[in-house]
C-alpha cells in the first residue's frame, strides 16, 4: 500500500499536467473540485489534494482561499534590467494590469527599513502597501517605504496609479541605480491575505532599494509575489 499510494499521485499528477500541457485545461480555467477528482480517479482526497501540491510547486496550478484550484496563466516576463513599472510591464505583454490601495500613512520606520534607506534610528517613513492584478488576478502584494524628505504631500495623490510616473510628475524624481534582493519563500499572514492564499502557499520575495537620478536613497518596495506570477531574467550585454 505504502508504495501504491506514490504511484497513485504520481499517475494523477501526470494526467493533470498533460490536460494541461494540451490545452484541454485552459489557463485561467477552474479544476473539478477535489472531491469529483478522487471520483474520477477512483482514489482519496488525500492522495488527490498531494498531486496538486505537486503540480502547484511546478506553477501549473494555484489555488485560492474559499474558491478552489484553477490553472496557471503564463508567466509574466519580469526583466531586471529593463527600466520599467509594472503596469507598462503588464501591458506590453498584452495582459491587463491593476492596482488596489490597501492603506497610506506616515509610520516609525522599522530597523530593516532604516538600514535599506540609511536612516537614523526612530525615523519615520511613509507606508503604502497595495494589492496588484494580472488579468483581474492577484499577484502581487507590496509595501512601499518612501523617505519623507523627498515625497511632501504624496499621500494627498491617486496612489493607484504607476509611482513611477507619479515620482517624475509631480516630483521630478527619477530612478537610478536599483538593488535587488530576490528570495524564494512562503507567503506570511498579511502578504497571503492580501493575496486570498493560505499563509505558507509558495510566493517569491522581491526587494527593490531605489536610488533616484541624483543617487539618493529615496524608496524601497517589498514586493511579496505568487510564485507562478513571473519569471525573472536578465539582459547583459
Amino acid at each position: 500500500m505504502r508504495e501504491e499510494i506514490p504511484k497513485a499521485v504520481t499517475a494523477i499528477s501526470l494526467a493533470l499536467q498533460e490536460q494541461v500541457e494540451h490545452g484541454l485545461l485552459a489557463p485561467g480555467s477552474k479544476l473539478p473540485a477535489e472531491r469529483k477528482l478522487s471520483e474520477l480517479f477512483s482514489t482519496t482526497r488525500i492522495t488527490v489534494r498531494e498531486a496538486l501540491l505537486q503540480l502547484e510547486a511546478r506553477g501549473l496550478i494555484y489555488r485560492e482561499e474559499r474558491r478552489g484550484w484553477f490553472v496557471s496563466p503564463p508567466r509574466l516576463a519580469y526583466n531586471l534590467m529593463q527600466r520599467s513599472h509594472f503596469h507598462a510591464m503588464v501591458s506590453a505583454q498584452g495582459r491587463v494590469p491593476s492596482t488596489e490601495v490597501l492603506s497610506a500613512r506616515l509610520q516609525p520606520a522599522s530597523a530593516a527599513v532604516c538600514a535599506w534607506l540609511q536612516l537614523p534610528a526612530l525615523s519615520s517613513v511613509i507606508q503604502i502597501r497595495r494589492a496588484r492584478r494580472i488579468d483581474k488576478r492577484l499577484v502581487l502584494y507590496v509595501e512601499h517605504y518612501l523617505n519623507p524628505r523627498y515625497f511632501p504631500g504624496i499621500l494627498d495623490f491617486d496612489l493607484n496609479q504607476s509611482m513611477t510616473e507619479l515620482y517624475a510628475r509631480h516630483f521630478d524624481l527619477h530612478y537610478g541605480r536599483v538593488r535587488f534582493e530576490i528570495v524564494p519563500s512562503s507567503l506570511q499572514a498579511e502578504a497571503a491575505a492580501a493575496l486570498r492564499v493560505s499563509p505558507g502557499s509558495p510566493g517569491l520575495n522581491i526587494t527593490r532599494v531605489n536610488y533616484d537620478q541624483h543617487q539618493r536613497l529615496i524608496d524601497c518596495d517589498l514586493e511579496f509575489w505568487r510564485h507562478d506570477a513571473i519569471h525573472v531574467g536578465v539582459d547583459v550585454l
